[in-house]
């Protein structure tokens, strides 16, 4: 059985795509709202994610779970989502924080991969969220996903995929190399960061 075969498929993904669409304007609402407020910008840009049917099969045969709608729905967290890149390091938790502050999602889940990277070396800060959409004659909640990093991560990341694209394990000198490469990108992000403090002091004065 595909997914795109299941009866009501097709109307589960017209709520994802609402739930992309009210997932954007919030965000940005949020985010401008923000820079009006503090009279500063800590978006570099934002990139919206919409995974495939195929993608999602995929995801639910590597986890291991019968290709069904309920699955989808329970166990492929990331179907709609926003990347937004910051500039500096700092500015990926004030995001966090506007996020996690407003009224506008429920969180159900969070992961910290700044803090904590991945094996793969891989950094970003996780949210799922339920994002409120109103159909004709009911409100449903659709969960989407939130990436939130720096430039130096999203660029990493990137790469990261292209290396792995065609083949599913790396060898352990690729892997070892790569992890290094993010442990570079990280003290890159904490230079940078230093000097917009810098930067910043010279402007007060």
């Amino acid at each position: 059985m595909k997914l795109q075969d299941i009866e009501g498929i097709d109307e589960l993904m017209l709520k994802y795509k609402f739930a992309l669409s009210e997932l954007t304007n919030k965000i940005t609402i949020l985010l401008e709202e923000y820079e009006f407020n503090n009279k500063t910008d800590p978006i570099e840009h934002t990139k919206t994610r919409f995974k495939t049917l195929e993608s999602a099969e995929s995801k639910l045969r590597k986890k291991g779970y019968e290709v069904t709608m309920d699955n989808l729905i329970n166990h492929v967290h990331d179907m709609v989502g926003i990347r937004i890149i910051c500039s500096f390091l700092t500015e990926v938790y004030d995001v966090v924080n506007i996020i996690k502050s407003s009224k506008q999602f429920r969180i159900t889940a969070e992961k910290d991969y700044i803090k904590e990277p991945k094996k793969s070396g891989y950094r970003s800060y996780h949210l799922n969220v339920l994002v409120r959409v109103h159909l004709k004659d009911k409100i449903e909640y659709v969960e989407a996903e939130i990436q939130i990093r720096t430039i130096a991560m999203d660029t990493w990341a990137s790469l990261d995929h292209k290396l792995r694209y065609k083949l599913t394990n790396l060898p352990d000198n690729i892997e070892d190399e790569m992890y290094a490469c993010s442990d570079e990108m990280v003290l890159l992000d904490k230079r940078m960061e230093k000097l917009h403090h810098e930067v910043l002091n010279l402007e007060d004065k």
